[in-house]
């Protein structure tokens, strides 16, 4: 298989050919092609790749940390064809994985310094950040899904780049099924509780859980085992809940009687005063300090031979130890799990896996994944019914599906409550005015997006925030369509 990567010159790119060089994943994929439009950036994650390629050689790299079935297996590591012409990169592609930042972490440290000055969350994905990050991301991912009708239009698209919910959203239209988005938050909540109640789950299976939400704002609700949910007694249980992130992050008596255990990204709308003060109180915002990192990392490893996978997992475990730091106080620290990496990268590569199966390449016929996809499932009957009821089925929703060769199907879920329901309503009209914004040009549409959004509130913030992000980014201003 050839498997090219959109963003490849990016800094979690050396995971997935990890990923690839041992384990249940080794020797899936024949070539991998690193496009990416920075010659600098792709010449210092190619150094990482055969400096890992050397290592993997001597045996000294164990198998991928997270391999769902546990396998140990080593197997050729795919050969890195690095590029910067889009349509060579794609040519003979059966599988692209998508994770590409326009604006480069420059473009992130504006993300989150336009909202934060006017005493807004500051968040990449999350908020009035999110919103801009989508207005620049979403025209380029729907070139890259043109270019793939033109040279690859058999090709699978798995997107990580973000808002992935949103990115995805605004690529159907274009691919059709042939995209699905992925995120690791959802599915690490998932296991992690699993483990805390003492009932990890099967590689590939996801019986007896409940989850629904939109990407980076969903719940875990169901959590059952031999017949019984857990998950009322993991959300009793303070001692078990301080053993993971996500049960640290909120107060035991909140989530008991939530009744529900949130996504990390809800801190930001549960604890939205605390993130705020958190982040104003920081030295740099998470962007400058990523990109200050990265500033001087990438030429040190084009240059480092063989200690560039050294030099590039030191700075993974650095960046790591950051991840979400305004909701730690009191000198906590991020645990050894939380820090070991892989995540996102696993996640995409079962569903590469599945995709193919049943083709020319050795797997199961199907597997189990929380992912974004249209939120439309088909029942035993043949009709369909949305997978979240209360959301439109055209929409793009975060929920367990199951992966076969021929995409990805919806597994319904309960009718959320009232408030959960709400709130994935007002933030999923937010996206789609924002999908309508940066895919036809409409300003209207900008403006009434950042407006509406739960974070936001305010037509005269929304005024301010788009203005600014204006300034910031002056490529937004040449895309407003003019009547």
């Amino acid at each position: 298989m050839r498997l090219m990567i959109a963003g490849g010159g990016g800094f979690r790119v050396p995971l997935v050919y990890r990923a690839l060089c041992s384990g249940p994943y080794a020797g899936l994929v024949r070539e991998l092609v690193l496009f990416d439009v920075d010659p600098a950036r792709l010449a210092a994650v190619t150094a990482v790749l055969g400096s890992l390629r050397s290592v993997t050689r001597a045996k000294s790299i164990p198998a991928a940390r997270s391999a769902p079935d546990g396998a140990a297996a080593v197997g050729p590591p795919p050969k890195i064809i690095p590029s910067t012409s889009l349509p060579e990169a794609l040519a003979g592609t059966d599988m692209v994985f998508a994770a590409i930042r326009p604006g480069g972490t420059v473009g992130r440290i504006a993300d989150e310094r336009v909202a934060q000055d006017l005493g807004l969350l500051g968040q990449e994905t999350t908020g009035a950040g999110g919103i801009s990050y989508a207005l620049r991301s979403i025209p380029a991912m729907l070139e890259l899904a043109e270019s793939m009708w033109a040279h690859s239009p058999d090709a699978w698209l798995v997107n990580f780049t973000n808002p992935a919910g949103m990115v995805t959203e605004a690529l159907l239209p274009v691919l059709g099924p042939k995209v699905i988005g992925i995120c690791d938050s959802a599915s690490a909540l998932v296991h992690r509780a699993a483990r805390a109640v003492g009932a990890p789950l099967p590689a590939g299976r996801l019986d007896g859980v409940g989850y629904y939400g939109l990407n980076h704002l969903g719940w875990l609700y169901r959590l059952e085992s031999g017949g019984r949910d857990l998950l009322p007694g993991l959300l009793a249980d303070a001692g078990a809940l301080a053993g993971f992130e996500e049960g640290r992050l909120f107060p035991q008596p909140f989530l008991q009687e939530l009744g529900l255990l949130p996504n990390e990204y809800l801190f930001y709308y549960y604890e939205t005063a605390r993130a705020i003060t958190g982040m104003q109180a920081m030295a740099a915002s998470r962007g400058e300090s990523i990109h200050s990192q990265q500033a001087e990392l990438y030429p040190r490893l084009a240059a480092a031979g063989d200690a560039a996978f050294g030099l590039w997992d030191a700075a993974r475990v650095s960046r790591e130890e950051g991840y979400l730091a305004e909701a730690r106080t009191g000198g906590e620290t991020r645990d050894a799990e939380d820090l070991a990496g892989g995540g996102y990268e696993q996640v995409a590569l079962s569903v590469m896996k599945a995709l193919t199966a049943g083709s020319n390449t050795a797997g199961s016929a199907s597997t189990q994944l929380i992912l974004n996809t249209r939120n439309f499932a088909v029942t035993g009957e043949g009709a369909g019914e949305p997978a979240i009821p209360g959301l439109p089925a055209d929409a793009v929703v975060e929920v367990p599906c199951t992966v076969t060769h021929s995409g990805a199907v919806p597994i319904p879920q309960a009718r959320p409550a009232a408030p959960q329901l709400e709130l994935m309503q007002r933030v999923k009209r937010v996206e789609r005015l924002t999908v309508r914004a940066a895919s036809h040009g409409d300003r209207g549409a900008a403006l009434e997006a950042f407006a509406e959004h739960p974070l936001v509130d305010s037509a005269e913030l929304a005024g301010r925030l788009l203005a600014g992000y204006e300034t910031a980014f002056p490529g937004l201003v040449s895309r407003w369509h003019r009547e």
